[in-house]
């Protein structure tokens, strides 16, 4: 297979970013550059700053691409990166949405521009990626041209994410690998587990990620009188990972909206038992009390009720675990959905340069 060189507009610190990448690699024979935006928007004076570079951005990476000479470009989200991917003069430009609308947060001032940037992106898009259904169902409403869509999740590394869970089946050992970020509820899930503490059952909850809402939550792990039952473990590499989703039972996560999870799929390629948010990213995948569970977002008494179903019908949470497996083995295998993007590729490239 003929090498080729890719520029990525993105964020490469996350893991779905190094995962898309690396499978680019491996299975596209393919050279990566990195483009991405430097200033954090952490703070108000510097999502100003951030918005000075994102204006100025144009300038850089067609430079990047004068001299670097790229085959193709592709971009996370079809906004901001999407935006900046469709004015880079390029020819094959790939674009993803990462939530399920990449209109976010919802309510906010900023969204009829954003609603432009977003447009602009999908019809310049030679294609255009939806991880999962809830993705492709915000296009079509979108009137964005579905031929130009991928419906296609990059997928799990199986060998990587093994079917091997060694959790205690006498007592709750639950997993949250989400960002420390308000939109993940985490104190709704630290809530739930007050109360199951106070019923004197047994329980270990790890909290994987990192953060602004870390000081906050180990204030209110405190207040709860649960610190001793909740491990912060931080951001870790995604290799390390499987260690603690098979050490696990249950895997908890509340967002208030979600595209895509892998750390969904993840979770479930390791043998936990999903208990979620009842939103539409998580509908696609989950159905309530038979491969998982789908909780009212912020109940927490709902959360802390399913948790102690899960647990008390262990029958029940085998069987959807192994059920789960085999859905992860036949729709979000890496090796295969990798290699059928990178193909993809390379097609659109030879298309658009057929000498």
């Amino acid at each position: 297979m003929k090498k080729r060189k890719i520029l990525f507009l993105g964020e490469s610190y996350r893991a779905d970013a190094i995962t898309w990448m690396n499978g680019l690699k491996e299975f596209g024979n393919f050279e990566i550059i990195i483009w991405e935006l430097q200033t954090s928007n952490d703070t108000f004076f510097n999502r100003i700053l951030r918005t000075l570079e994102f204006i100025f951005a144009p300038f850089s990476i067609r430079k990047n691409i004068r001299e670097e000479k790229p085959d193709m470009v592709i971009a996370e989200r079809t906004t901001s990166y999407g935006f900046l991917a469709a004015i880079s003069g390029m020819k094959v430009i790939a674009i993803a949405q990462q939530g399920k609308t990449d209109l976010w947060p919802e309510g906010a001032i900023t969204i009829p521009f954003k609603r432009i940037l977003q447009n602009y992106a999908f019809q310049k898009a030679t294609l255009i990626h939806a991880w999962g259904p809830i993705m492709a169902e915000h296009m079509k409403n979108s009137n964005v041209d579905m031929q130009k869509v991928l419906v296609l999740p990059k997928g799990i590394d199986l060998e990587k994410f093994e079917y091997k869970n060694t959790a205690s089946a006498e007592k709750i050992r639950a997993i949250v690998t989400r960002s420390l970020l308000p939109e993940y509820k985490h104190e709704v899930i630290l809530q739930a587990f007050s109360f199951i503490n106070q019923k004197g059952i047994a329980f270990h909850l790890s909290i994987v990620g990192d953060g602004n809402r870390l000081e906050y939550l180990k204030d209110l792990a405190k207040k709860l009188q649960i610190e001793d039952k909740v491990t912060f473990k931080g951001r870790i590499p995604n290799s390390k990972l499987p260690e603690l989703l098979h050490q696990s039972n249950i895997y908890i996560s509340m967002p208030i909206t979600e595209g895509v999870s892998a750390s969904l799929f993840e979770a479930m390629a390791c043998g936990c038992y999903p208990i979620v948010s009842n939103i539409a990213g998580n509908q696609s995948w989950i159905r309530h009390r038979e491969n998982g569970q789908l909780i009212t977002v912020d109940n927490t008494e709902m959360l802390a009720d399913e948790i102690l179903w899960a647990f008390e019908n262990p029958i029940i949470r085998n069987k959807a675990v192994l059920e789960n497996r085999q859905f992860i083995e036949t729709h979000t295998n890496y090796n295969i959905n990798m290699k059928i993007i990178a193909d993809k590729y390379h097609e659109l490239i030879d298309s658009r340069n057929p000498f």
